[in-house]
């Protein structure tokens, strides 16, 4: 089932209500990434001001899903003596079937898998998988609705969606909807109702769809295989009544398995499609025709029942196999993500009228984290695409509306002081000038800046920050000593020594740091380096590509993008790995030797630290000291992967395949770092944002970026950690999408205009030879308008630009049996065995990876 966004709190209210001081704990599954955590914050702070008791339970792959669900989940069921409850999921189990990965299927001794156990489902990942979806109801609300009884009042649930009349606490599966699920899968819940309520029917493959040959011999049909045919459509009626409560059971069991580690993202979906239903009773089989003679009866025994019946069953076949091929589609047209679950939280408390400050800058900084990791509307990956602003986000124009609502969040809760006389300059909002410092020690706010495309830079020199920005990076190319003259040069024009470039940001002349912003806009479109900083406020553009900061007092002030960094760098190393990495070689080396005599090969202990690390960037959300305390991992984090990606590049070890660009990281100071997926899905994506400026210099580059294929080697496990990125689209193309709809609305009128030019020449009655010249030589025009906006409307086709190596990597571990294994929550990442990674890589290279 799915809740629709504009019931978002019917759930949360009922919860409240009907929750007492003995109803058990709700529990929250977290993933393991900011977004998740700022959602977690938002959510558990809710709960604590109604006094609703709660665990956190981190999760960081399948497995951990699966011992959750043995563990925790499975006792909460009535049949295992508990009491039912509820269990909220952010982040995780939106792409596979969770009543099987949680164990609460049903099976043929029990009917109700759920046993009271309400599952709300939270994730921003696509493709979801459609039984979660469209399935997952109670069993009261199943029977009652197989009866007929509940058709006579305003049903609970319309084809999946929950209505106003639902009432939850009685288990199953909910999904939030955050629109795209009522807005764009309509075909895709057409097509999995038309199965649910079909008869089960076997498709062996050898029935023709539209030859009726065989059925012309009517004796020879009904004398080979009398009664597998019509049992399946005719005798289907008379077992109905028997199978009706057993047909749930029977369709779980027919999907994925409950192992841990999922190897297919897209067969879970097909769960209870193939159920019987009364729907198609009256065209299934001939006793369904009024009563005939016996006359006839006995005349058309022979001949029109058997054809009747083999004309059915082709006809179920054709339909079968169209909805099979809608199902089939979706989950082709590879991962993506939509609305940041922080962002939905946000909604959330909106609807209920506690939105504050702390809320609001919990979403601001889940949603600016997605782009550290790339995740866009096209999935993990880069985009190449020339804007015009400083904050690249989330991607696509949804992406830059929800940041504008942010905005306006801002401006809503955190107005100006009417004391301050200077008003929004003191702000930074109009004279440009990066905020540093609060404007008050009591100063808590959120406040608008312009943010430059650079990396912390309040905590750097702006020569660092500039040097480990990826965006200059890859535009300049700094991994080169002419790159990094090409920085030197630039900083030359802007008037800006090497000697004040290098010291403290904060501690910059303070003339240089408010020329910063005007000399970067007139300086930067010289190198290439429009999307530098952000447009300028007093344009006509509101603030578009404008960032969020947060004061602490005389504490802390951080930009969002900063605490986004942060709490990644201390999510993916750690403590202990900072400072090992941070210590002398030997210390290095010691931790290497000690790392590689540890065996853990299923990866449990692994798992076990980077669920630790969640407890310590669960706390520095709240706890600016902690955060402050951290900037040194970040730091370390960005400089080794400035190290290893320029180690990449400049020693040539990217190499071509047919399908993408692949390199290894296998040796180096740094490669421990990269054992984990996090760390090694930033490294991609600053290597492959740098191929993809190097091929669009030459003339070689995609419109969506270049595939990349990047493994870590993890000595410790004997395996390689790969991620795939590819796609694009997190950053928005302001100038473009202005000169696109301009270029629209411009051919918009001259298409008016020529037709009331043909209208006149038609009542002007001229002669028919020049009137039919003229009609031709329009119609060439529009079709050559036609083809100039042809690459836009690719575009804006369904699955354009998607990555797809999830699917991509599924069919390799299927054609080749190599040794993988997929326990991450990304599509995008598995972990493959080192003996078997050529031979991956090999058969890799033939699949499409790119929508």
């Amino acid at each position: 089932m799915f809740l629709p966004r504009d019931l978002i709190a019917h759930l949360y209210n009922h919860l409240t209500r009907s929750h007492h001081a003995q109803s058990p704990p709700v529990l929250l599954l977290v993933a393991l990434e900011p977004d998740a955590l700022c959602a977690c914050r938002i959510l558990t702070a809710l709960l604590k001001r109604d006094y609703i008791p709660h665990n956190i339970i981190p999760v960081s792959g399948y497995g951990d899903l699966a011992r959750a669900g043995e563990t925790q989940v499975q006792l909460m069921r009535l049949q295992n003596g508990g009491s039912g409850g509820t269990v909220i999921c952010l982040g995780v189990g939106g792409l596979v079937d969770l009543a099987a990965v949680l164990g609460l299927e049903a099976t043929e001794e029990e009917e109700d898998g759920t046993g009271g156990v309400e599952i709300w489902v939270i994730d921003a990942r696509r493709p979801w998988n459609l039984g979660n979806v469209f399935g997952g109801k109670p069993l009261d609300l199943s029977l009652r609705e197989g009866t007929g009884n509940g058709r006579v009042r305003v049903p609970e649930v319309d084809m999946g969606q929950i209505q106003q009349g639902y009432r939850p606490g009685r288990g199953g599966i909910i999904v939030y909807d955050d629109g795209d699920i009522r807005d764009e899968l309509e075909s895709e819940r057409e097509a999995y109702f038309k199965l649910d309520e079909m008869p089960e029917i076997e498709d062996d493959g050898h029935e023709s769809d539209d030859s009726d040959s065989e059925s012309e011999n009517g004796d020879f049909v009904a004398d080979s295989q009398p009664s597998k045919k019509r049992k399946s459509l005719s005798d289907a009626d008379e077992d109905e009544e028997s199978d009706e409560e057993n047909e749930r059971p029977r369709q779980r069991q027919r999907s994925n398995s409950g192992d841990s580690i999922p190897v297919t993202l897209s067969r879970p979906a097909r769960r209870g499609l193939l159920s019987t239903s009364n729907n198609l009773r009256n065209n299934r089989s001939p006793s369904s025709s009024p009563p005939q003679s016996p006359t006839s009866q006995s005349a058309l025994t022979s001949t029109k029942q058997p054809n009747s019946t083999r004309q059915n069953r082709r006809r179920l076949l054709r339909m079968k196999r169209k909805y099979e091929a809608v199902l089939h589609k979706y989950y082709s047209l590879g991962a993506s993500y939509s609305e940041p679950i922080s962002s939905l939280l946000y909604s959330l408390a909106g609807e209920l009228g506690r939105e504050d400050n702390n809320f609001l800058w919990h979403a601001i900084v889940g949603v600016s984290s997605l782009e550290l990791y790339g995740r866009s509307m096209t999935g993990v990956g880069i985009s190449t695409t020339l804007d015009a602003g400083g904050s690249a986000g989330w991607g696509g124009e949804r992406g830059e509306g929800i940041r504008q609502v942010l905005r306006d969040e801002v401006r809503r809760l955190n107005p100006p002081d009417p004391n301050d006389s200077r008003g929004e300059i003191a702000r930074g909002e109009t004279s440009g000038v990066i905020p540093t410092t609060a404007r008050s020690p009591m100063d808590n706010s959120i406040r608008l800046s312009p943010e430059p495309r650079f990396l912390l830079i309040r905590h750097w020199s702006l020569y660092d920050s500039m040097l480990h920005s990826p965006y200059l990076a890859s535009r300049l190319h700094l991994w080169s000593d002419a790159g990094r003259k090409r920085l030197h040069k630039l900083l030359a024009k802007m008037g800006f020594s090497l000697t004040q470039s290098k010291q403290s940001y904060t501690h910059m002349d303070m003339d240089l740091k408010r020329s910063l912003r005007k000399q970067l806009l007139r300086h930067a479109p010289l190198y290439g380096l429009n999307g530098l900083v952000p447009p300028s406020a007093t344009a006509g553009r509101g603030r578009e590509g404008w960032g969020f900061v947060r004061s602490w007092g005389f504490k802390a002030c951080l930009s969002a993008i900063d605490v986004g960094v942060i709490i990644g760098a201390i999510l993916e190393m750690g403590k202990a790995g900072v400072h090992a990495g941070m210590n002398s070689n030997n210390g290095w080396d010691g931790r290497r030797s000690e790392k590689k005599e540890l065996v853990d090969e299923e990866g449990k202990l692994e798992g076990e630290e980077y669920v630790a690390r969640f407890w310590d960037a669960y706390d520095a959300l709240e706890n600016v000291e902690a955060l402050k305390h951290s900037l040194p991992f970040a730091q370390h984090l960005h400089r080794a992967i400035l190290r290893t990606g320029s180690a990449l590049l400049s020693k040539r070890q990217i190499r071509h395949l047919r399908a993408f660009r692949m390199a290894v990281v296998k040796e180096g100071p740094d490669v421990l770092l990269f054992t984990h997926p996090g760390a090694l899905t930033k490294l991609a994506l600053w290597v492959g944002e740098a191929i993809a400026e190097q091929e669009k210099e030459t003339g070689k580059g995609g419109a969506k970026g270049t595939p990349l294929v990047l493994a870590g080697l993890n000595e410790a496990r004997g395996i390689y950690v790969v991620v795939g990125t590819g796609g694009g689209g997190g950053v928005v193309d302001f100038e473009g999408r202005r000169l696109r709809e301009e270029r629209k609305a411009k051919k918009a009128v001259e298409k008016e205009a020529k037709a009331a030019e043909k209208e006149r020449k038609r009542k002007e009655k001229e002669g028919r030879a020049a009137e039919v010249r003229g009609e031709l030589e329009e119609e060439e025009s529009e079709e050559d308008e036609e083809s100039e906006d042809e690459e836009d409307e690719r575009e804006g086709e369904r699955g354009y630009g998607k990555n797809r190596f999830g699917n991509a990597f599924q069919e390799v571990v299927d054609e080749t049996g190599a040794r993988v294994r997929i326990d991450s929550f990304e599509h995008c990442v598995v972990e493959v065995k080192k003996e078997d990674l050529s031979g991956f890589l090999e058969s890799l290279s033939m699949k499409a990876v790119v929508g």
